[in-house]
């Protein structure tokens, strides 16, 4: 896959989770990406994964001074995306704690209701519908990809505007992916989900390039 013009990217290092794998499909796309625990201007996008429980991610961003700098790095529409847990903490709150999310997004995080045949975690490979046709992290994918998924809680935003993909689990319909301005997330990982979570990404270091706003 061709490489991507030098930038600098920084993946947030806050003890949840899948660091390494993002920075491993990163650096398949011929990107270099720096695992930081500081935020600073000079980046061209930056990267919140995650994987683990609400309460003590929110902690662990506190306890290192991050919650600020992610909130205005956001609000200023520079190129993010959030994995993962990393949707989950935009939003206010979650039923999983009690600590206050980083309030990026209104809404709450919820529990996926169990269903007959159908296990929580939502776990393994699924098909996204795309709610924003014309999200540039879309760009060049076939319809209904494949993607993998994780997760127990689920992203319900009060302006169901942003949603930009939904997956289909048994009778629910849960929030795959948001996109707001410059401001990006996805509940699947897109580190795992093989040429087609590749394409995802390198969409994104196409944004981290031109600055292309959604609005």
């Amino acid at each position: 896959m061709a490489g991507i013009p030098a930038m600098r990217l920084g993946i947030i290092d806050y003890d949840m989770g899948n660091l390494h794998s993002v920075a491993k499909a990163l650096a398949h796309l011929g990107v270099q990406a720096e695992v930081i625990q500081e935020i600073s201007d000079e980046y061209d996008g930056l990267i919140l994964p995650g994987v683990g429980a609400f309460d003590p991610a929110m902690r662990q961003l506190q306890q290192r001074h991050l919650i600020t700098p992610i909130r205005r790095w956001i609000t200023q529409n520079k190129p993010f995306l959030g994995i993962c847990l990393g949707l989950q903490l935009l939003f206010t709150a979650s039923e999983e704690g009690q600590e206050p999310g980083l309030g990026i997004i209104p809404g709450v995080v919820r529990q996926i209701e169990p269903l007959p045949g159908y296990p929580i975690p939502h776990m393994g490979w699924n098909q996204l519908q795309f709610t924003q046709p014309a999200c540039p992290l879309w760009r060049n994918l076939p319809p209904e990809a494949w993607v993998y998924f994780v997760h127990s809680y689920h992203g319900v935003p009060a302006a169901p505007e942003i949603i930009a993909a939904t997956v289909s689990y048994g009778s629910h319909t849960l929030t795959a992916a948001l996109a707001q301005g410059n401001c990006f997330a996805t509940q699947f990982h897109p580190e795992k989900s093989g040429s087609v979570g590749l394409s995802i990404l390198k969409n994104w270091l196409t944004v981290c390039r031109s600055g292309l706003a959604v609005m």
